[in-house]
């Protein structure tokens, strides 16, 4: 049982002005159940794992209870979603908690996604799909494993009941946490309001969140702005590099913590091809593959806009060091992706003609139509000394011969840093999608199994081929949805 009187989670952000979110409890659901619970997670955020994992932890993480310690809240934010322009938009169907500090001294955010109605839902039931909850739960923990910074997944948990959608599908809860939820479109929000307190109250808690270093500092407001923007470079250089295409990069879905948040239709590519796009709502390919750098720095931009009245007195002084930021994205962005390119295929201390090397072997793979995790992954095991069988099978014959000749005989190549940083397993789309079938029929062991492999994803398991493998014709998976 829990105890009632010591608090659990902390209420940090409710401690900011009520017009920042709307107090909401969670709507308690009829039948709760464990599909998963991060015990590795939980203890690094020092939650009490053994009693998080019981009776007492599936009521909280349903929102069948309220933990002692825990002010439930949906946060208000505004946003431009694929480009327009919304100033009313909130957390519709997810509660933050509270907070914890994890074993590194690091605060962190508890949200429920999924739990019910809120004064933000315009309409909606506020509820999740078993569907989308999986996926969520599968790929930022995937992500988080691969090294890129991302939400986490705490919890999921089965409602017992069913939500509305084009058919009645089960519902199911999501706990992610996320150092904060704070987005571009909370900065937003109060500037669409005329709210210049609130954005500075926002600015403060964001610094004291996040960059307390900063406090005291002669413009702690730009820097803050500088280090979003330096977050977000690298942030999208890291998808880039591992082929991952978010789907839905509203400006409601920009964390100012630089993490991967909100995971909607989001799939990473088989085969090679930067003009990708898989979200069903994305008719235009406003996030293509290929487009994810420019809009990153796009929402930046907006954000800079949204923080023009407290980054200088004078208005053309404080346009003038915004726009000095914003341009930062692109050379930060280059200099993270080059370098992490040019790791793939081996090289650590870059000497001329190596990038040009490097890009060239995407432009091969998109010609090949070449599958991008794999492809990257046979160059890290390729036997260099007898290079001609692995090639031919790619099939890159030719690039490899220049990697060779142009790497003094594969002596720069560094086949270790490789299997580092070129994963064997992801979370292929057509795996997410066969294991939400068998979750729905009840089936949980491919959602285990999935989430076994990915765990380690720069292990080689033979015993895991499979998971390996690209999608057979009739698997290919064409279109990724929102689930809201």
């Amino acid at each position: 049982m829990l105890d009632k009187t010591t608090p659990i989670f902390g209420a940090h952000y409710a401690q900011l002005p009520d017009r920042f979110y709307a107090e909401q409890p969670a709507t308690p659901v009829a039948k709760p159940s464990w599909i998963a619970f991060n015990k590795l997670l939980a203890e690094d955020l020092q939650l009490d794992a053994t009693q998080m994992a019981a009776e007492a932890g599936l009521a909280i993480f349903a929102g069948n209870q309220t933990a002692p310690g825990t002010v439930p809240l949906a946060m208000a934010y505004s946003g431009h979603q694929f480009g327009h322009w919304n100033p009313s938009l909130g957390d519709g169907r997810a509660l933050l908690l509270g907070d914890v500090t994890d074993k590194a001294g690091q605060r962190f955010d508890i949200q429920l996604k999924g739990s019910g109605p809120t004064p933000f839902s315009r309409n909606g039931d506020g509820r999740a799909a078993l569907g989308p909850v999986l996926r969520e739960y599968v790929l930022s923990e995937a992500m988080n494993a691969m090294g890129i910074a991302t939400t986490r997944a705490l919890a999921a948990v089965s409602t017992g009941e069913k939500v509305r959608r084009e058919t009645p599908l089960p519902g199911a809860i999501i706990t992610r946490v996320a150092k904060s939820f704070v987005r571009v479109g909370t900065f937003q929000y109060f500037v669409a309001h005329d709210d210049k307190e609130g954005l500075m109250a926002l600015a403060d808690f964001s610094i004291e969140r996040h960059e307390p270093d900063l406090k005291g500092t002669e413009y702690p407001y730009l820097e803050l702005l500088k280090r979003v923007v330096s977050r977000q470079a690298h942030l999208i250089a890291s998808w880039q590099l591992i082929g991952f295409i978010h789907g839905v990069m509203n400006t409601d879905n920009v964390s100012i913590a630089g993490e991967t948040i909100d995971y909607g239709p989001c799939a990473f590519m088989d085969q090679y091809d930067p003009a990708t796009v898989f979200s069903s709502i994305d008719s235009l390919g406003r996030y293509a593959y290929q487009n994810q750098p420019r809009i990153g720095q796009w929402n930046l931009s907006v954000l800079a806009q949204s923080m023009l009245p407290i980054l200088h007195e004078d208005e053309d002084q404080a346009l003038a060091l915004a726009q000095d930021a914003i341009n930062e994205f692109s050379a930060q962005f280059d200099l993270a992706f080059r370098a992490g390119l040019l790791k793939k295929i081996g090289i650590v201390e870059e000497q001329s003609g190596d990038y040009e090397l490097a890009i060239e072997l995407l432009d091969t793979m998109k010609q090949a139509r070449a599958d991008f995790t794999n492809t990257f992954r046979a160059l890290s095991n390729l036997d260099l000394s007898a290079p001609e069988i692995g090639a031919a099978q790619l099939p890159l014959t030719d690039w490899v011969n220049n990697w060779l000749r142009h790497t003094d005989g594969g002596k720069r190549i560094d086949q270790n840093l490789m299997r580092l940083v070129n994963p064997a397993f992801i979370p292929r789309n057509h795996r997410i999608e066969a294991m939400i079938q068998a979750a729905t029929r009840g089936d949980f062991s491919l959602f285990h199994e999935l989430m076994e492999v990915l765990a380690t994803p720069f292990e080689d398991k033979p015993i895991h081929h499979a998971y390996t493998l690209p999608p057979a014709p009739d698997e290919r998976v064409h279109q990724t949805f929102c689930g809201t």
